[in-house]
């Protein structure tokens, strides 16, 4: 296994600043979360304490600020009532066990697999819940035991309001809401204290200095303090319990991890610490799973809250500027010795300070930018059921009704295919609409039966998918069809023919839902006497138009704005052959506004100064390096180049036509490679397969010396803002090869060398080195997709491109 990385103890000052900004907000947060769940508020300072101490030592979020979650609020709540505060510890430390055991299956990654929406309507319905519980103190009453009976309640807790309670949760809420926003350089320094602690201590001052009798945090001696004791109430329902402390806790603190570790991302690319190495490691969610359940074993043996990773904290700890767990471990000690030294401080609170900062907190629990996310996904419904359901009947309920609603959604959309039958003259057509899927298959199936017998039928497939059920039913009906008389066609939405065949006959890599279909080599399956395949053209033309428009159009419309408005700045000239087999963007990898291309039949440069009738290429070259100053020029060969291989067999006696007049600008090539005085053009260690080969790196060779001659690359080159590249691109290997250039050989040497690093020598020695794969030699036959032999004559089905 690795080894883990070694972490130094050493605590800096951004830890230490760190450390104390998460206690501030810890700490108040700590006793309200206790206080809405009906536990020991000594309670939450146990979860507070252990979380920072115990999982924030064992996790794998080294910047993720564990204790008491509002998440598990509700939940927790829950226990107390029904099985009371020992045995609700005893639940913790079980979850704990459960935990752990996940952790040691590896299954942290699969807590991911759960919809946000599912995430964040659990999330708003436990917000929901809290506010609503809460507000009963905040009016100075006492909250119920369920949602429904704290709605019922408010009409009579309005008419006997609390006015000392009111307006001290009025004022801590005004705090919570305008801290973050008072303007200017004093709003500026304020802020330093986390609005949390700023709203507790303005309010629980004024409520002292006033001597309002308001009820405040009452914290026992901690020899009174209940621990846990063994687990009493029916099986199922302990293991209810157990299961959902597991699953809301773990979903959490996972989901907070990684959102952790994007804020840290991202602060380290502003910062620019990830160069620096001040970067914390990355996230380990197994990891980090193990340390919440050894945590949570702890914290409720101790008589503490269940624990989870908080999102609130572990966003302030990132932006107070935290390089290492040691801000964690710290705040945890700061909240035990707060626990141990600062009772009487902490009882100077009123309850009403707590429990307006926890309906804070609930509120903001529904999140307005989730919501408006989940809304962009179509996921609403999943959000909403999870929300009400959570508020209503409970965490795990709300849950696993959200689940099912997901699920439900996503089977809906995958099984909405529209199939239809029209009669248009003698022509029965079917139109499918959308994903064909097993799903399907039943309506596929109903709409095929009602074609009539020997019937001419067009079947238009509109869809990305189709699974192999679909696929057997498409196929079978062909079959039976076709053999009872009758005629089909199937084509996509353009028209554009898709090729069908019998099970067994078609090529591998041939299935009505391949993009490159028409690509795939029949000619070893079909008889003698197929039929001629029909012109693809205008058809394919349409259909790869409307491909784009379609699904290529909404992804890089914004870009080609972008282009469009602000003109392109190319970095590359690249000169290439015509060859269809060259896909320059794909080979490159590059996208709109990344290279200027001129293509040419044989990738030539005409020299300056050459008669010609033709000023495309250097006119290009003179606009690219002058007026768009790119960076560099690339002139890029391939392998079974026509243009070559007519080079080759061109006849001193010929009638010249316009393709041998544009080749004379390649006879420099052909002269050099017959020359004893300059170097062979290699690949990587090897000669050339054939002669053809030989040509094809020869003129990449020589087409970069017609371009030195250009007075604009040759100025470039002379100032050094200007680089050449060589490329050769092996169709038959989809292996792409660089160029280059050092001490060559002397000529006598040529027929025998095959050293991958040239010999010193007076001559310039060329290279092809292959880029991003290892080097495989090749046959020296000639392939059928590769180079002709020389002397041979161009095929009369193969263009010379």
């Amino acid at each position: 296994m690795p080894r883990r990385r070694t972490e130094s103890m050493h605590v800096s000052r951004r830890d230490l600043s760190a450390s104390i900004t998460v206690f501030l907000i810890a700490l108040p947060l700590s006793l309200g979360i206790a206080l809405a769940t009906g536990a020991p508020l000594q309670a939450g300072l146990v979860a507070a304490a252990v979380g920072g101490l115990v999982a924030g030592r064992l996790g794998g979020a080294p910047l993720q600020v564990s204790g008491p979650a509002a998440g598990l609020t509700v939940v927790t709540a829950e226990l107390i009532q029904r099985y009371g505060w020992r045995t609700t510890c005893a639940i913790t430390v079980l979850a704990g066990v459960a935990q752990v055991g996940l952790a040691l299956l590896r299954t942290a990654r699969s807590a991911l697999v759960v919809s946000p929406a599912i995430v964040h309507g659990m999330l708003a319905g436990i917000g929901v819940t809290i506010a609503l519980a809460q507000l009963h103190i905040v009016l100075g009453g006492t909250p119920q035991s369920s949602t429904i009976a704290n709605v019922r309640g408010l009409p009579s807790q309005l008419a006997d309001l609390h006015p000392a309670d009111l307006g001290i949760s009025a004022l801590t809420l005004a705090i919570l809401i305008v801290w973050p926003r008072l303007p200017g350089r004093s709003g500026r320094i304020l802020r330093i204290m986390p609005a949390a602690l700023a709203a507790v201590a303005g309010a629980t001052a004024l409520a002292t200095l006033s001597g309002l009798h308001l009820p405040r945090v009452d914290l026992p001696s901690w020899r009174s303090h209940a621990l846990p004791q063994l687990p009493e109430g029916p099986v199922l329902g302990i293991l209810a319990a157990v299961l959902t402390i597991t699953l809301v806790g773990s979903v959490s603190s996972l989901l907070s991890a990684v959102a952790t570790e994007k804020l840290v991302a991202a602060r380290s690319n502003a910062d620019g610490s990830a160069a620096d190495g001040t970067r914390p490691p990355r996230t380990d969610l197994d990891r980090e799973l193990q340390g919440q359940g050894v945590a949570n074993i702890v914290s409720g043996a101790l008589g503490g809250l269940p624990i989870a990773g908080v999102a609130v904290r572990s966003v302030a700890n990132v932006r107070a500027g935290a390089t290492s767990r040691n801000s964690t471990l710290l705040h945890g000690l700061w909240v035990l010795l707060a626990a141990l030294l600062l009772v009487p401080v902490l009882e100077l609170i009123p309850l009403a300070v707590l429990a307006a900062l926890v309906m804070f907190v609930g509120v903001q629990m529904v999140n307005i930018t989730h919501m408006r996310s989940i809304g962009r996904h179509r996921e609403v419904p999943a959000y909403v059921a999870t929300t009400v359901v959570v508020v209503l009947g409970g965490v795990l309920e709300g849950v696993a009704v959200g689940v099912a609603v997901a699920v439900t959604m996503a089977m809906t959309r995958l099984a909405r295919t529209k199939i239809t039958l029209e009669l248009d003259g003698a022509v029965h057509r079917v139109r499918a609409r959308g994903q064909l899927t097993f799903l399907a298959v039943p309506r596929l199936s109903r709409v095929l039966s009602q074609v009539p017998p020997r019937a001419q039928v067009v079947v238009e497939l509109d869809g990305s998918f189709m699974d192999h059920a679909a696929f057997e039913a498409l196929q079978d009906w062909h079959d039976s069809h076709v053999a009872h008389g009758g005629q089909v066609k199937i084509s996509d939405r353009s028209g554009t023919p898709i090729a069908t065949s019998g099970r067994g006959q078609g090529h591998h890599c041939c299935r009505p839902w391949t993009p490159w279909r028409n690509h795939c080599d029949h000619r070893q399956q079909e008889p003698a006497t197929a039929p001629v395949r029909p012109s693809r053209g205008v058809g394919q033309l349409v259909s790869g138009i409307g491909a784009f428009q379609r699904d290529t159009a909404p992804l890089v419309r914004s870009e080609l704005a972008r282009l469009a408005r602000e003109g392109q700045q190319p970095s590359q000239l690249f000169i290439t052959c015509a060859d269809s087999r060259l896909v320059t963007s794909m080979i490159t990898s590059s996208g709109p506004g990344d290279l200027f291309t001129v293509r040419n039949v044989g990738n030539l440069v005409p020299p300056p100064g050459k008669e010609s009738r033709d000023d495309s290429v250097a006119a290009a070259i003179e606009y690219a390096v002058d007026v768009l100053q790119v960076d560099s020029i690339t002139v890029c060969g391939h392998s079974g180049c026509g243009a070559m291989q007519a080079l080759l067999n061109t006849r001193p006696d010929a009638q010249p036509s316009p393709l041998q007049r544009w080749l004379r600008h390649g006879m420099p090539s052909l002269q050099r490679m017959g020359s004893r005085h300059h170097s062979w053009a290699r690949i990587s260690g090897r000669l050339p397969a054939d002669a053809v080969e030989q040509l094809c790196l020869t003129n990449v060779v020589q087409q970069l010396d017609h371009l030195r001659a250009h007075g604009s690359v040759a100025r470039r080159l002379a100032e050094g803002t200007l680089e050449l590249h060589g490329m050769y691109f092996h169709v038959g290997e989809a292996q792409a090869y660089l160029l280059t250039e050092g001490a060559g050989q002397d000529w006598y040497d040529h027929h025998v060398f095959d050293s991958v690093t040239p010999s010193q020598g007076p001559e310039q020695a060329w290279e092809f080195e292959a880029e991003g794969a290892p080097i495989s030699f090749l046959d020296s036959k000639a392939r059928a997709d590769g180079p002709l032999s020389a002397g041979t004559s161009p095929s009369r089905d193969r263009a010379p491109a």
